[in-house]
């Protein structure tokens, strides 16, 4: 019979995977969904698979680093004490789901974790530095990354990437011959499936990074409790992660609500790129990355690089640039929707890209239109809050008790 303790810790651990899974599959397949070109099952499907691969590939590294590697003795691991911990990842994951902002589970995860571990005497201080040295620099890096495509690469990326979405289904099925076989509508141009497909395979490049980082946050205790391998770990969890997607994330993904898919379609491909990209190479190196922090700075960084597109390197020096809007971030009427033919990026229609500090100043929209800065604010500052609650509320738990 199983112990009712080893029961409770899994409980707890596939309601930490469910959340993730239901706040992760918005993000991911959010605009492919709001395009039509695939629908929220197939969504839910591929990111249970895609999350799946990430987590059963690199995502045991990390695994290892939260289970064994942040705590000099992993046998202080105990299944009690890993329950408390996942209890703490999933109750700090919870008041930031709850005010709006969901907050990084890497970082709640590493938090909770690390107050466990210095409530004990037995946190590995070499390897929290080294992972809060790659989480301040992982931002920065993927905010300069991105201005740099905003002000150089941007109006040319995106006349490639608009799409000019028509009336009905892609694809239909073609029955002349002796075996039915897929076709194209016959009003489907094959850029058009070629755009879409870009934007399914970001989707799938989103799961696969969301599975190589979040699958730690998971079931990493209860694997370095030993009361769980590492295999049925994993197992377990991309199937709580996969119910999530189903259920609550086909929600999320109709609302859209996060600042990746409110963005223009080329913009959200962008971001998805140089965050999935960063995410997935800390994970190789066993760094549980944040997503979500990540793509926030790349948001910002894009939108900055593309504003600063009005003035050359020596006005801004001069001073000129501080008039400058990051407004540039959100979509507006210039930007590419699909789905609306008529929208499109200054410079990125059928005319010859601006060059820089020649494109003009009303080209870039207000900020106070298209940027809340509240908003990002409040985003960011529960990015740091919820980390800390965990961290605290973990600490204080063991070192007042004994577990």
């Amino acid at each position: 019979m199983m112990d009712p303790l080893l029961v409770a810790g899994l409980v707890v651990a596939c309601f930490v995977a469910f959340n993730i899974g239901a706040t992760t599959t918005g993000p991911a397949f959010g605009p492919a969904v709001g395009s039509g070109a695939i629908t929220r099952v197939t969504a839910a499907a591929l990111m249970s698979v895609f999350f799946f691969g990430g987590a059963w590939t690199i995502g045991r590294r990390v695994v290892n680093t939260l289970g064994e590697d942040l705590v000099g003795d992993p046998s202080v691991f105990t299944l009690e004490a890993s329950i408390v911990i996942l209890f703490f990842i999933g109750g700090a994951l919870l008041v930031g789901n709850l005010t709006g902002a969901p907050a990084s589970t890497s970082m709640t995860a590493v938090g909770s974790i690390a107050g466990f571990g210095l409530a004990l005497g037995q946190l590995d201080l070499a390897v929290v530095g080294e992972i809060l040295a790659w989480w301040v620099l992982s931002p920065v890096l993927g905010f300069w990354l991105s201005m740099m495509i905003g002000r150089y690469l941007y109006p040319r990326v995106d006349r490639v990437i608009a799409i000019d979405r028509t009336e009905g289904p892609l694809l239909i099925v073609d029955r002349s011959g002796p075996v039915p076989r897929p076709a194209l509508e016959e009003h489907t141009t094959r850029r058009e499936v070629v755009g879409v497909g870009v934007i399914v395979t970001i989707g799938c490049l989103m799961a696969f990074s969301s599975g190589t980082s979040n699958i730690a946050n998971a079931v990493a205790p209860l694997v370095g409790s030993g009361d769980v391998a590492m295999n049925p770990a994993i197992g377990l969890g991309s199937v709580a992660v996969a119910v999530g997607a189903f259920t609550l994330g086909r929600r999320t993904m109709e609302t859209l609500g996060n600042d990746i898919t409110d963005l223009p379609l080329t913009a959200a491909i962008l971001v998805a790129v140089v965050a999935s990209t960063i995410t997935v190479l800390l994970s190789v190196i066993g760094i549980p990355a944040s997503f979500v922090v990540i793509a926030t700075m790349s948001i910002v960084g894009l939108g900055w690089g593309r504003a600063t597109r009005t003035v050359t390197i020596a006005d801004a020096v001069r001073g000129s640039a501080l008039q400058l809007s990051i407004g540039a971030l959100t979509a507006d009427e210039r930007s590419p929707t699909v789905g609306d033919p008529e929208r499109r990026t200054a410079g990125s229609a059928d005319g010859p890209t601006q060059p820089i500090g020649e494109e003009s100043a009303e080209e870039v929209p207000p900020s106070a239109d298209l940027f809340d800065p509240s908003t990002t604010a409040r985003i960011i500052l529960m990015q740091n809050v919820v980390p800390i609650i965990a961290t605290g509320g973990s600490f204080l738990t063991f070192q007042l008790t004994v577990v």
